[in-house]
């Protein structure tokens, strides 16, 4: 098929995915018209990004190859972080099993294993091939190191951007494998003072904790950073990991998850200590107390003699009371 012709057929398609092109849902669901514009909108968004893809491609004379994914490995450094409970992932194997890939991953020959490839992007449509038994279609190029992160970074531009806390481990990752920060921020298309905070953030809170979390979309870099000032506690980082091995943490999905440690990492507000009054006799002697609380107020008393002479008064001192508050009722 000519280049024109895929980019039309990609264009005029609608309603398919694009291959990996996913859109951000929308904070609620408008109906009629409005609704109808919206997901036109997003369609076209979609399909625009896919097809300026396609178009660099094609312009690039880089040649469009089905490979089978046996033989092709993740990239050396991951930019997402997995799910188990994907719906992203899910619509996507749909799409993919209706219409067929339309827009091939980046591969490089691999630098250490001779006869595989090693991807720079397109992990979801390499494990989408993978399940669904049927080559992936790749473009195939020699790439540094360097030139392979920072496609990935590229790569997020046009789709689903990279959450914050995955953007955080991502850097982490980078940093780990050698990368300097000038690298590490065009990767992430971010300057250097974001660079550093996505460190502190990853340094901080920890990969077990962030991969017990997952993605979190819904949470930016304010609530990240309190949870790293709050974690320097010893005892706020015994909760969290309490709380992230709790079976409604783990069966819960990434958004709610982090909710969960969030309320895990925060002080409890300090009680008011009760204020004792205690009953003594002229002489000094303590027959008892009274223990006033924010909602409550007990009597403890201590002596047999006291408490036996209350006892008996009791019915008198009601009807004491039920005279007064009738009173101050009238006036």
């Amino acid at each position: 098929m000519k280049a024109r012709d895929v980019l039309k057929t990609l264009i005029s398609e609608s309603g398919q995915s694009t291959g990996g092109v996913q859109v951000a849902p929308q904070p609620h669901k408008p109906s009629g018209a409005v609704r109808a514009m919206n997901l036109s909108m997003e369609r076209l968004s979609g399909e625009a990004a896919a097809a300026k893809e396609l178009r660099q491609v094609l312009a690039a004379g880089d040649k469009v190859v089905e490979l089978d994914p046996a033989f092709v490995d993740a990239a050396f450094v991951q930019d997402r972080i997995a799910e188990q409970n994907d719906p992203e992932f899910d619509r996507l194997v749909s799409s993919i099993s209706e219409s067929g890939q339309q827009v091939p991953i980046l591969v490089r020959p691999h630098p250490s294993n001779p006869g595989r490839y090693q991807a720079a992007y397109g992990h979801r449509r390499l494990r989408v091939a993978a399940l669904t038994g049927r080559p992936v279609r790749a473009v195939v190029k020699a790439l540094s190191d360097e030139e392979v992160v920072l496609a990935q970074g590229q790569e997020n531009g046009p789709r689903v951007d990279l959450s914050f806390i995955e953007k955080a481990l991502f850097a982490q990752r980078l940093e780990t494998h050698g990368f300097d920060r000038d690298t590490i921020a065009k990767a992430l298309s971010v300057d250097k003072p974001e660079t550093s905070r996505l460190l502190q953030v990853a340094e901080g809170v920890g990969q077990d904790i962030i991969l017990a979390i997952g993605p979190a979309p819904k949470v930016g870099r304010p609530r990240w950073l309190a949870i790293v000032e709050r974690l320097k506690s010893v005892t706020v980082a015994q909760r969290v990991q309490s709380e992230i091995r709790s079976p409604e943490f783990v069966e819960a999905d990434s958004n709610t998850r982090f909710e969960r440690l969030w309320k895990s990492v925060q002080e409890p507000v300090p009680t008011k200590p009760n204020r004792k009054e205690p009953i003594r006799t002229e002489d000094g002697r303590v027959l008892g107390s009274f223990e006033h609380g924010s909602r409550a107020s007990k009597l403890a008393v201590t002596s047999k003699e006291f408490a036996a002479f209350l006892s008996s008064r009791m019915p008198d001192l009601v009807t004491a009371f039920e005279k007064e508050m009738s009173t101050k009722a009238d006036t």
